[in-house]
């Protein structure tokens, strides 16, 4: 769980970004951290803070979409196995990743979907073609149901070897 102090510190991250002083946060506040701004999925992180419908979040929903990205600690990797998981586990870390690219929220990454986030992700400067070659190739690979698509499971393989851990730690809280 997080710290007192790191509450404290949140609240008071919370507090400066709360431009209106009404205590909720909207998009364009979100839109001022300078590390969401220049993330090209920065808009998509942004939209995972607002609950489906919503154009404000609170404190709470705020320190609980964050929870996702804080890096676990070694002593929390044997805490009580049935308990519930932690929002900053590696699944939960992975259904958020997922979630980023399933926009449609279909439990599945089409190749249309994973085209718009490689093109965020590469910008202008790649064609249509090669980034088409891109998408075909990652899901050949994924792949194993034969729909051409990336289900939660085939994503969860191919980033066996990716430490999660590392690229969804996001910094700006420290």
């Amino acid at each position: 769980s997080v710290s007192h102090s790191q509450i404290t510190r949140l609240y008071s991250r919370f507090t400066s970004l709360d431009k209106g002083e009404n205590g909720t946060l909207s998009r364009e506040d979100f839109q001022r951290i300078p590390e969401l701004a220049i993330n090209p999925l920065g808009d998509r992180i942004i939209n995972a803070f607002f609950p489906e419908g919503e154009d404000q979040v609170n404190f709470r929903g705020f320190m609980r979409t964050l929870a996702h990205f804080r890096p676990i600690e070694d002593n929390e990797k044997n805490k009580d196995q049935n308990g519930p998981e932690p929002l900053n586990s590696r699944s939960n870390k992975l259904h958020f990743a997922f979630r980023l690219y399933d926009l449609d929220k279909d439990d599945k990454i089409s190749r249309d979907e994973l085209l718009q986030v490689l093109r965020m992700m590469v910008g202008v400067n790649i064609s249509d073609e090669q980034l088409g070659s891109i998408a075909d190739r990652t899901i050949q690979e994924a792949d194993q149901d034969g729909d051409s698509a990336i289900s939660f499971a085939e994503f969860v393989k191919v980033l066996e070897k990716v430490d999660v851990e590392q690229k969804m730690s996001i910094r700006f809280l420290h």
